[in-house]
């Protein structure tokens, strides 16, 4: 059984920093694209930021750019995201979301997988 579990929100004043973490556990896995999305009650949710396989490649929402940074250490299957100048905007539900490829029996089976969220709430 695949699970992602999150660690690292909290509560930080304005222009502080936060690091999130998300490891996915089980075994025989791959970890293809992770992406962290961000969810405040009423609205849709909004991903943050997105990272292959191989990290070569990252991408923003434009109103993180330049503060958070995404990144993923392969070796122990998580990833994380550094926030830096924390804003009270960035008050959210923070969760991590992956493409996993599980190896049954002989097959390599790939299927989206949610972590459980974690909350940062940023005070002015």
């Amino acid at each position: 059984q695949v699970q992602l579990v999150e660690s690292g929100g909290g509560l930080v004043q304005a222009g502080g920093s936060l690091r999130l973490s998300c490891a996915a556990s089980g075994s025989m896995l791959i970890i293809n694209g992770m992406r962290w999305y961000r969810q405040t009650p009423g609205k849709q949710r909004e991903l943050v930021a997105a990272m292959t396989h191989g990290g070569g490649s990252a991408n923003y929402a434009d109103s993180v750019k330049g503060r958070f940074t995404i990144s993923r250490d392969n070796a122990k299957n998580t990833v994380y995201l550094q926030m830096n100048s924390l804003k009270p905007e960035d008050t959210a539900v923070y969760y991590c979301n992956a493409d996993i490829s599980v190896l049954r029996s002989t097959i390599w089976k790939q299927d989206d997988y949610w972590g459980q969220g974690t909350q940062v709430t940023v005070s002015s």
